[in-house]
């Protein structure tokens, strides 16, 4: 093991300030050997033993437990390296695995390798991505992934940004549709404006309510429109809730549409909801973060057909945003000096991070690059078919065994249904049934959980209660992984 084999001749750190000032504080080679051993424990810890179908999702601990095996406290004085290495292979072994095959509990799971260098790389670089001069291959590079996706949406030209998650990418599209329809708001602010309403769908990401709240909206002011049994909106009911709230005083100013819901995975209507905001003079946000992939696939991008209407947009995995040229930088820029001066050597349009309402920003954009230049359109165009059949035959095979009832056809990736242990087959119409059925589900999740067998996650929604959502997007799954997912559902809660 690494801490048999690591050998350190240095003691424990000298105090801050005791070093002579005449030399460097850091010790390279010293530094540089230690991530050498650290980057062989992420190796064997988090990609080898991480990605293998035999090993545990997770090494589940309680809390107080946990922290007593992580030794988290921190001290006056700094400890020695074979001691650093042994808290690096800690972190990674009590960590869930994410890249592990029968991780299924959240909308991202699997490990790519390049993208993963892409990381490591701009962590080791450690710049941030504002000016041209201080990220001149980002910059340009970002450029390039930008216009590729707006091609994918059917946008000659536009403008955009990478956003560090879906619900930033919402709040962007919230406060640009706003500034357009009063850009008198940056100056003077939410209360020279009248009350303003935004709409989107019963089952969109939670992130618009939060949105409505940070911006100074309210969330009482996002009217939430009716979906059907698939969770998609009701268009009718839109143009509905859009006349209920001019009656009430309000300005409408935002559609909020969603291409895969979180849960159910739905897709609303775009070409419809276009339709409704091009009559009523909205800005249309397609939140695609989780559905955007489709777009990849000549076979499935049918399923955001009407996109390239939207003003603006966040695409899935990569959490962009795409407006009109020059929106973003007249909503958000402040016009620093010291870094967005006006006399530099070279074009400072090339200087975006006024564009930001970040000032340092992470660079995101390599991780795809780097990842689309090693398969190519056609490889992530793969990436998506595959996990639709995936889908498909997890679907065939759930239908086809007794105890398991879908909530419904599932649109994209996320299947959701109930497991029914034979305790409770047959009594669907016994007063105390929902109730019983809420808590199969929770106690299944903590026995996988305990086990270390799988993870996938579960909720009630509406008037439903509690059902797994499985999330088939791994690219490392096979059809051996989507029958094991069911004989273990089986296994863990056949008893109760």
């Amino acid at each position: 093991g690494i801490r048999a084999n690591y050998v350190t001749t240095t003691g424990p750190s000298q105090p801050y300030g005791q070093q002579h000032l005449n030399e460097p504080l850091l010790d390279h080679r010293e530094g540089q050997l230690f991530l050498t051993e650290a980057f062989k424990v992420i190796l064997e810890e988090v990609l080898c033993k991480g990605t293998d179908v035999n090993e545990k999702v997770c090494e589940w601990r309680e809390p107080e437990e946990l922290a007593t095996l992580l030794d988290l406290e921190l001290r006056e004085y700094g400890e020695q390296q074979h001691q650093l290495l042994q808290r690096v292979r800690d972190v990674a072994k009590y960590s869930v695995k994410t890249n592990h095959p029968r991780f299924f509990n959240q909308l991202f799971a699997g490990v790519d390798y390049h993208a993963l260098t892409g990381r490591f790389l701009t962590e080791a670089l450690n710049t941030s991505q504002y000016t041209y001069e201080v990220a001149p291959v980002f910059v340009l590079m970002e450029d390039e992934v930008l216009s590729k996706l707006r091609s994918l949406v059917g946008w000659a030209q536009g403008d955009g940004i990478f956003c560090p998650g879906g619900t930033m990418s919402n709040m962007y599209a919230m406060n640009l549709a706003r500034y357009r329809a009063f850009p008198e708001v940056k100056l003077k602010g939410q209360w020279a404006l009248p009350r303003l309403a935004v709409f989107t769908s019963q089952e969109s990401h939670y992130s618009v309510m939060k949105a409505a709240a940070f911006q100074g909206i309210g969330t009482e002011n996002v009217f939430k429109v009716n979906v059907d049994d698939r969770g998609c909106m009701i268009t009718d009911d839109l143009s509905e809730k859009i006349e209920l709230a001019k009656s009430q005083g309000a300005v409408p100013f935002l559609v909020h549409a969603t291409s895969g819901t979180t849960v159910q995975g739905a897709f609303d209507p775009l070409e419809p909801i276009a339709d409704i905001c091009d009559r009523q003079g909205l800005w249309m946000h397609v939140d695609a973060a989780w559905g955007g992939s489709v777009l990849f696939s000549k076979e499935h991008r049918h399923l955001m057909r009407g996109v390239e209407r939207w003003e603006s947009g966040a695409c899935s995995g990569i959490q962009l945003l795409e407006c009109n040229f020059d929106l973003l930088k007249r909503c958000h820029s402040a016009d620093a000096t010291y870094l967005f001066q006006q006399d530099k050597f070279y074009d400072m349009s090339l200087d975006t991070g006024d564009k930001s309402i970040q000032c340092g920003r992470k660079v995101d954009c390599l991780k795809l690059w780097l990842m689309w230049k090693a398969v190519g359109s056609q490889g992530l165009e793969e990436r998506v078919d595959r996990a639709f059949a995936h889908t498909r035959y997890l679907v065939e095979k759930m239908m086809k065994r007794e105890g398991f009832q879908l909530i419904g056809k599932p649109e994209f990736v996320n299947v959701c249904f109930w497991f029914i242990p034979p305790s409770l087959r047959g009594k669907e119409n016994s007063p105390d049934y929902q109730d019983r059925l809420s808590k199969v589900a929770p106690v299944i999740k903590e026995r996988m959980i305990k086990q270390g067998t799988m993870m996938v996650g579960y909720q009630p929604l509406g008037g439903r209660v509690n059902f797994f959502r499985m999330i088939v997007i791994s690219p490392q799954l096979s059809y051996q992984d989507m029958t094991f997912f069911l004989d273990e559902i089986e296994r863990l809660g056949n008893n109760l």
